[in-house]
C-alpha cells in the first residue's frame, strides 16, 4: 500500500472542495442538474482523478489507461469539473454544459466528450458495462483497472445484481465498484423506500471483497483503493458512507436537493459555506 503524506491528503481535500464549488456554479448557471449526488461524491472523484487513475488527458483513448465508469450519470457535474481541472477540456466549457452545441451533456456522452468511457442515463448499467470491460482486459492481457462509481438508489435495480454475479463467477479482481452510499434517492430516504441493509453481507454473499469507509475521509478512500489492488481472486466493492449534499447545510440529507437548482440567495449561501468548508 502506498502511503500518502498529509500534504497530499490536504491537496486532495482542497480539490474536492473546489469540485463542489464548480458543481454548484455549473448547476446554477445551467438552471438544471443534480447537486446532492454531485456533492456527496467529491472526495471519491478527487482521489480517482488526481491520484489513482492512470489517464492521459492529451490522449484520452490511450490503450493502457484505467477505465472509469460513472454509473450514477446524473452526477455529471462533479465528473465534468474534475475532468476540466485534470485537463481533458478547457474549464470555460463547464459553463456551456447542457447546451445543444456543447460536448458536455446532462448525462455523460462517450461520443461527444473526450475521456468519457460510457454514456450514462439508465441507472444500474454501469456495473454490467464495467464487468464486461474487465473481462475484455483479461482476455486481451491488459493490466489496466476498471472502476465503477454507483449510487445507492441503483442498488434497487436487478441488473446490478446480475452484474455482481457475473463478476464474481469470473473472479474479476481487476474490477472495483465504489458505492456512494448517501442513503437518499430522488423522492426520499433509501432506508424507507427500499432498504438495502444488510448491504455488506449481501455483497459478501455474492462473493465480493467488501471494504467499508467514510467516503468523505480522503485517506480512507485512497487506502481502500490501494487495498482493492491487493485482492487477486474476486472483485471488490468499496461501500463509501457519504452525505447527500455534503458541504451545503440546507442540502445535506434532503432528498429535495437530488435534482433541484438553488435560488439566488441559496446559491450565494452555498458558495459562502463551501468557501470555508473544512472536510
Amino acid at each position: 500500500m502506498n502511503y500518502l503524506n498529509e500534504q497530499k491528503i490536504l491537496e486532495l481535500d482542497e480539490i474536492a472542495r473546489q469540485l463542489r464549488i464548480d458543481s454548484i456554479k455549473m448547476i446554477y448557471k445551467r438552471q438544471a442538474g443534480h447537486p446532492g449526488g454531485s456533492l456527496s461524491a467529491a472526495e471519491i472523484i478527487s482521489v480517482l482523478f488526481f491520484h489513482k487513475l492512470r489517464l492521459d488527458p492529451a490522449n484520452p483513448k490511450w490503450e493502457d489507461r484505467d477505465r472509469f465508469f460513472l454509473s450514477k450519470g446524473h452526477a455529471s457535474a462533479v465528473l465534468y469539473a474534475a475532468m476540466a481541472r485534470r485537463g481533458f477540456f478547457p474549464e470555460e466549457d463547464l459553463y456551456n454544459w447542457g447546451k445543444l452545441d456543447c460536448h458536455l451533456q446532462g448525462h455523460p456522452d462517450r461520443v461527444k466528450t473526450p475521456g468519457i468511457e460510457m454514456s450514462a442515463g439508465p441507472l444500474g448499467h454501469g456495473l454490467a458495462v464495467g464487468a464486461g470491460n474487465a473481462m475484455a482486459a483479461r482476455k486481451n492481457k491488459k493490466g489496466y483497472s476498471t472502476i465503477v462509481l454507483m449510487g445507492d438508489g441503483e442498488m434497487q435495480a436487478g441488473i446490478v445484481w446480475e452484474a455482481a454475479n457475473v463478476a464474481a463467477k469470473y473472479h474479476l479482481s481487476n474490477l472495483t465498484a465504489i458505492l456512494d452510499y448517501n442513503d437518499v434517492q430522488l423522492d426520499g430516504p433509501i432506508h424507507e423506500i427500499m432498504p438495502l441493509e444488510p448491504l455488506a453481507d449481501r455483497w459478501k454473499a455474492f462473493n465480493w471483497h467488501v471494504i467499508e469507509i467514510n467516503g468523505h475521509n480522503t485517506r480512507q478512500v485512497v487506502e481502500a483503493l490501494d487495498l482493492a489492488e491487493e485482492v487477486h481472486s474476486q472483485p471488490t466493492i468499496i461501500i463509501a458512507h457519504t452525505t447527500k449534499g455534503k458541504g451545503v447545510s440546507f442540502m445535506e440529507n434532503d432528498y429535495r436537493w437530488h435534482g433541484a437548482v438553488p435560488k439566488p440567495d441559496q446559491y450565494e449561501q452555498a458558495l459562502a459555506e463551501l468557501s470555508k468548508e473544512k472536510v
